[in-house]
């Protein structure tokens, strides 16, 4: 049997490349982002959205970064290592490497030290805020105090003061040491298996002294690409906002003249669009060299055989990221006072369980995967692939097992009408009581312009309608014009959020500490759902039990096995509650010159979007070589 599978995967690989023959690499790559997800800032330590970072690791060379398999492997660091059981983790850094500005022009040398200064900057509370702080929080022993010192600092000798801190205090309080200039260590709070897998993320990346020294804190603080030094695979060559990004080699490269397992494109354009609809009008033309298609634009590819394209439809690799519903408990109106009946209504247990088990969200998937709904369901707060236990079961199969559910389905499990009816009337008896009024509007944000957002929104608006009924509830889509976090979340405007939430490292605490309470360093908590600013007690408590749940699970470091099956637990009573909402993984069709399977793949961290070793074809490719892709990557 082996050995007549390794001969229907030969057999499948020539035929891809007999279908490719005469084609040729790309070397300047045209790609697109839509534009609500423009990059917000050019600090690499700054951001923990995606559309920032999706950037920044081309910029900047972090200490590791992972292969298409998800492996580790080598980027500023050459190698890495644990001599007492995970309590302490060095880095060798390469030698040789350089920080350069915008112009290519060597500005410094990349030390060990430089991780220093990063990781300073991050626990500032006066030069980063709360942002980005969870991870070191954590995993490297001292990060919380000093954070603390540096918050403290702000409020009795002022911003400015803790804003001059350089390496002394930090050193002295802060598990990060350089030894030398090409050896970094640092002391974990406690033995970490996993502690290699953040060095991936952007929140444990370098910073220069000199460039400090250059453009100051402030000057950090509102960086562009005119001002940020790059030590990565490219330079940001020019940037018009809302419009287009322009990357070109970096000469200084460390890898730059060793072009095996470094191969880069020569140039890279990434247009800013206004959907997928306007991606698929320019990859028809040429000007694009991949898109991901639109529910419209799917289906009428694939109903037709005689359509140009009909062959080369692929279905996308799955990205890691877990997308749910989040709930805003402190919504406010647009002149500042709260929306007192949607707060009422999102702290009442029955009401939010309503969302849980009274949809079937099929039809809405299918905005998202026209050909094959089911396979974007997701019954799960972390994403697969996080972790695995030693038996190798996935981390994300113990909660959804949990559950009594099964991705193996032709339906979508979760939905139950019986409990649904009985949760509805609870729902309106208890919230009639508390002197909600009926329909509870539910205001919901998406990004003016776009019609996929537009479709995605009108099938949630109708599946709420057909499953709990307007008479109850009613979706209010309404628009936001660049950014969703700083105009709508920030002002506390929406009702619910559909976001996504990728593992920055490879253990469930990622995920489910962005939800807890009372916690600086909980994204979500403090910047959607505004769950510390709740006033009902049952509410109140209900975070506190999942937020003990959670952290008793996180001290548990010397059986991974018993810490997954403890998250898992804690996962379960925030599904129960119904806290949030998970909803899809994102699963598209596209079409594309681009072999995804040579693209970093991996569940945790911030490297997808590096644009090192794709493959890349000038004819499209079509369904049987994918097919062949996806069957040598088994």
């Amino acid at each position: 049997m082996k050995k007549l599978i390794s001969l229907l995967l030969s057999l499948a690989m020539l035929l891809s490349v007999a279908s490719m023959a005469g084609a040729a690499e790309i070397t300047e790559l045209h790609t697109y982002e839509t534009q609500a997800r423009e990059v917000e800032t050019w600090n690499v330590l700054k951001s923990q959205k995606a559309t920032d970072n999706n950037v920044m690791v081309n910029l900047v060379d972090g200490l590791l970064t992972n292969n298409n398999k998800g492996e580790l492997i080598p980027a500023a660091a050459k190698e890495w290592y644990t001599e007492d059981g995970g309590a302490t983790w060095t880095f060798k850094l390469n030698e040789g490497m350089v920080w350069c500005d915008q112009a290519g022009n060597v500005k410094a040398p990349v030390k060990a030290s430089d991780w220093l200064w990063g990781m300073e900057w991050v626990l500032n509370f006066a030069k980063n805020d709360a942002t980005n702080t969870s991870m070191p929080f954590q995993m490297v022993k001292g990060a919380q105090e000093y954070y603390n010192y540096t918050k403290e600092l702000c409020d009795t000798e002022g911003v400015e003061a803790a804003k001059a801190l350089e390496l002394e205090k930090f050193s002295e309080m802060v598990g990060v040491k350089a030894v030398d200039d090409t050896t970094l260590v640092y002391t974990a709070t406690y033995p970490m298996s996993y502690f290699p897998t953040v060095c991936t993320y952007t929140c444990f990346y370098p910073l220069s002294d000199g460039l400090l020294a250059e453009i100051g804190v402030d000057g950090y603080r509102a960086a562009e690409p005119a001002t940020i030094w790059y030590s990565g695979p490219y330079i940001m060559e020019s940037f018009i906002a809302g419009n287009e990004k322009v990357f070109v080699q970096n000469p200084n490269y460390f890898y730059a003249s060793d072009t095996e397992g470094h191969k880069r494109f020569e140039r890279i354009i990434i247009k800013m669009i206004e959907s997928q609809d306007v991606a698929y009008q320019l990859f028809q033309t040429g000007e694009l060299d991949h898109c991901t298609l639109s529910p419209s634009n799917l289906t009428t590819i694939y109903n037709n055989p005689s359509n140009e394209f009909h062959k080369n439809l692929v279905e996308a690799r799955p990205t890691k990221y877990s997308y749910q519903i989040h709930f805003n408990f402190d919504k406010l109106f647009e002149d500042g006072t709260p929306d007192e009946n949607w707060n009422k209504a999102v702290a009442n247990e029955a009401f939010r369980q309503l969302w849980y088990y009274g949809l079937d969200l099929t039809e809405y998937l299918r905005t998202l995967n026209a050909i094959n709904p089911l396979a974007c369901v997701n019954y799960a707060y972390s994403a697969n692939r996080v972790a695995v236990k030693s038996d190798g079961t996935d981390y994300a199969a113990l909660v959804v097992a949990g559950q009594g559910l099964s991705y193996d389905s032709d339906t979508f499990m979760r939905y139950n009408p019986d409990k649904a009816a009985e949760l509805k009337a609870k729902a309106i008896e208890e919230l009639t009581a508390a002197g909600v009024t009926f329909p509870i509007s539910v205001d919901y944000y998406i990004a003016g312009g776009n019609q996929t957002q537009l479709d995605s929104a009108n099938a949630l608006k109708q599946t709420i309608s057909d499953y709990i009924g307007d008479d109850f509830m009613a979706l209010n889509i309404l628009t936001y014009v660049s950014s969703l976090s700083k105009e709508v979340a920030a002002a506390h405007k929406a009702s619910i959020y559909i976001n996504g939430w990728g593992a920055d490292f490879g253990d469930p605490i990622n995920f489910l500490s962005q939800e807890t309470y009372g916690e600086d360093g909980a994204y979500y908590t403090n910047t959607y759902s505004f769950a510390n600013n709740a006033t009902d007690e049952q509410l109140i408590a209900t975070y506190k039990e999942f937020t003990e749940l959670t952290n008793a699970a996180h001290a548990i470091t010397d059986d991974n096995d018993a810490r997954y099956d403890a998250f898992a637990k804690a996962e379960l009573y925030m599904m129960e509650h119904a806290l949030c909402v998970p909803i899809y993984y994102d699963v598209q069709w596209e079409l594309t010159c681009v072999n995804d399977y040579t693209k970093v793949y991996t569940p945790y961290g911030s490297q997808t979007y590096r644009y090192i070793n794709w493959e890349t074809n000038s004819d499209i490719y079509t369904t049987e070589d994918y097919a062949a892709f996806a069957a040598a990557a088994q």
